[in-house]
């Protein structure tokens, strides 16, 4: 064998070992923020909207399974985005066929007159984990019943994920200070946009008032999303200075990964999704990284493996 096959043969080994080593899991990786939905079932969906060429299509836990197991992900909390009652059911439905689903967090108006009732009836299913609402909501609810319907959250060991802008974690502080034995979950990192430089004090402010209560978690997701360039960058340093003020703030016992999936294929694929947060995470050690992708989520949504 002449010297140029010889080197041929010695790279494609090097590269089908580098692959192979990659491809093995180094971490158990819980997602805790994914959508499902089937467009194509008798009612239809509320969103995404048919004009969505990208997402409006079915998304089921097969597809995801097969995307993200080869990453580590062994489980998915899924987080309703129809305002629909009973797209509540429809998911707990999904997840009891699917293992893979460990938890729901279902979406009821909390101002609704039978917000009650519904919370009752899904929450009797051990795999309902929650409901998530919006800053609107929030702001709403401060001057009227949410601290109250809180309660009926706590008692039944559910979790409050909040979504909404950069204004929201100063008012998510306020509710937890109100509420301090609901565990609430800010969404996506309070829809920062990235843009690589600090980003501005009064999100920074806000995120250091909500992490003044225990009993706030903070879901590091949809950071591909909110990037000001397209597609989204991969280097890690564009998205440190927003790194690091959710790990000086929340520290390394309160922070979740979520994709966002399959919103973030927008932006980017879903290993880069993991790689820019797992090259991150590793900084810290591997203590710091197992609480991050797994039993953070644990100690916020309560989840158990089946």
């Amino acid at each position: 064998m002449n010297r140029s096959c010889c080197f041929i043969v010695a790279l494609i080994f090097a590269l089908t070992t580098d692959a192979s080593a990659q491809d093995k899991p180094k971490l158990d990786i819980i997602d805790t923020h994914t959508h499902f939905y089937d467009p194509i079932r008798p009612q239809g969906v509320p969103w995404p909207g048919k004009n969505d060429k990208r997402l409006y299509r079915r998304v089921l836990p097969d597809e995801f399974q097969r995307l993200a197991k080869p990453f580590g992900v062994v489980g998915t909390i899924v987080v309703e985005a129809s305002p629909w009652v009973e797209d509540n059911q429809w998911l707990l439905d999904l997840a009891a066929k699917e293992p893979f689903l460990v938890g729901v967090v279902g979406r009821l108006d909390p101002r609704a007159d039978d917000f009650e009732k519904n919370l009752r009836r899904f929450a009797k299913n051990p795999l309902y984990r929650g409901i998530r609402i919006s800053h609107t909501d929030v702001v709403a609810g401060l001057k009227g019943k949410l601290v109250e319907r809180c309660k009926l959250l706590i008692d039944h060991d559910l979790v409050l994920d909040v979504n909404g802008g950069p204004d929201m974690p100063a008012d998510v502080a306020r509710l937890a200070a109100q509420a301090p034995k609901l565990r609430i979950v800010i969404n996506h990192a309070a829809n920062l946009r990235i843009d690589g430089k600090q980003p501005p004090q009064k999100w920074i402010d806000g995120m250091k008032a909500a992490a003044k209560q225990p009993n706030v978690f903070c879901k590091v997701s949809a950071l591909v999303e909110n990037t000001e360039r397209k597609p989204a960058p991969r280097d890690l340093a564009y998205y440190r200075p927003v790194l690091d003020v959710l790990w000086s703030t929340f520290g390394e016992d309160r922070l979740l990964f979520g994709s966002n999936w399959p919103v973030s294929d927008g932006s980017a694929s879903y290993a880069s999704v993991i790689s820019i947060v797992h090259d991150y995470v590793a900084e810290k050690g591997n203590q710091a990284a197992g609480k991050f992708f797994l039993s953070n989520s644990q100690r916020a949504y309560g989840w158990v493996r089946r």
